[in-house]
């Protein structure tokens, strides 16, 4: 599997940050895009729909209560460090609030992205993929 993250780093001549000195909250801003683009490829890779059903599609999927509900289905499947980096993102003070989601529910997928981002970050992509397929399995869209 292609290490996307480090064909950046090369590409662009970026240098190897220690992950570890990265707040949740930047974590979690990596995380929702790269969750985001897992759902709209997942979408568009089954073939060819109007835009406005792709979005409504990936809205159900990307938002604080889908991504609540997903780290729910998947806690039991965390490792500690795992677990670790979704405690820190749900922890994480963000001055700003879902507009259609519980605070619980806001935290819960700032936490879900956080893993995300520390996933993609870190090279795991394939565990990445691994959580979001268990994730999804009993939804609508998988």
């Amino acid at each position: 599997m292609i290490d996307l993250m480090a064909e950046i780093r090369e590409s662009f001549g970026l240098e190897n940050t220690d992950i570890r000195t990265y707040s949740p909250l930047t974590l979690a801003y990596v995380g929702d895009a790269v969750y985001e683009l897992i759902i709209r490829s997942l979408l568009t890779g089954k073939g060819n729909a109007q835009v406005n059903r792709l979005h409504k599609r990936a809205s159900a999927l990307v938002n604080a209560g889908a991504q609540s509900d997903l780290l729910e289905r998947i806690r039991e499947e965390l490792t500690e460090e795992e677990l670790h980096v979704f405690r820190r993102g749900r922890n994480a003070n963000s001055a700003t609030m879902a507009k259609h989601a519980t605070m619980t529910d806001y935290r819960k997928a700032t936490g879900f992205e956080a893993l995300m981002g520390w996933l993609y970050l870190t090279g795991q992509t394939e565990r990445m993929l691994i959580l979001i397929r268990l994730g999804l399995e009993d939804t609508e869209e998988h």
